[in-house]
């Protein structure tokens, strides 16, 4: 069967969307783990030191993907909320519940590698840069999401609720990315440019790109194993979950 055969709305549904993640998890594990132990070998072993900031900028090659990944889940997430309010299919809200938690981890983990990085280079812990000022807001919208759904009882008034709160968030995301460029900031501008390729040596590039790959998949496989336990969690009613043999077991 072609890919233009596959009718891929069915995946939509939990039921048949449940046993694909299944299927998906092992594979993404395994290459998060691959990918994040070269990528932490070429960090630490291979790529040259920098001549201006010495040893200390090898915390880049966590800060900068975690960094990225915080904006790029959120976006994930916007993505799954809007389909969700158009479309009302129940498997987009999950998606949206199960990406929030590691969301916020990559947040955390961008402002404290940031303030560990900071503090060498710059002399203090934090500034109230624009882009670190609208990082932290970022990591409030996170935390928000998970309270507001955590604080109503309703399954699908707290998705509603859920979806309008990252929908008007997302304005905040394009803030992180052009705040550099829209204000006087400590914050060095982007190394990694689709205009102007790249400033850094290709050894560091190549180990950047491996650990954000690593923390793609991190991401995935994260997402999948807890969008499953949500499904089990909302569809414990259904006769399909009833069948399942870890659920008989």
């Amino acid at each position: 069967m072609s890919p233009r055969q596959i009718n891929w709305f069915k995946y939509s549904s939990p039921s048949t969307f449940y046993p694909l993640a299944g299927r998906l998890i092992p594979w993404f594990w395994m290459i998060t783990v691959v990918l994040i132990a070269i990528g932490l070998y070429l960090s630490f072993f291979v790529a040259p030191t920098d001549y201006k900031q010495g040893e200390g900028y090898r915390i880049i090659f966590i800060h900068v993907p975690a960094a990225w990944m915080s904006m790029f889940i959120y976006l994930v997430m916007a993505f799954w909320a809007a389909m969700g309010l158009v479309f009302n299919t129940r498997l987009s809200a999950m998606m949206v519940q199960a990406l929030a938690p590691t969301g916020a981890m990559f947040t955390f983990l961008a402002l404290w590698t940031g303030a560990f990085w900071g503090k060498p280079m710059w002399g203090t812990w934090w500034v109230w840069d624009a882009r670190l000022t609208s990082e932290l807001i970022l990591f409030f919208l996170y935390i928000g999401f998970i309270a507001l759904q955590g604080a109503i009882d309703d399954a699908r008034r707290a998705d509603r609720a859920g979806a309008i709160l990252l929908l008007v968030g997302v304005v905040n995301i394009p803030i992180i990315y052009f705040s550099v460029k829209w204000w006087n900031t400590l914050h060095q501008g982007a190394s990694v440019s689709l205009k102007s390729g790249s400033s850094m040596a290709s050894i560091m590039l190549v180990t950047m790109l491996i650990m954000a790959l690593g923390c793609w998949a991190y991401s995935i496989a994260v997402a999948l194993t807890r969008v499953r336990s949500i499904i089990l969690e909302r569809e414990h009613d259904s006769q399909w979950v009833s069948q399942l043999p870890e659920v008989r077991l």
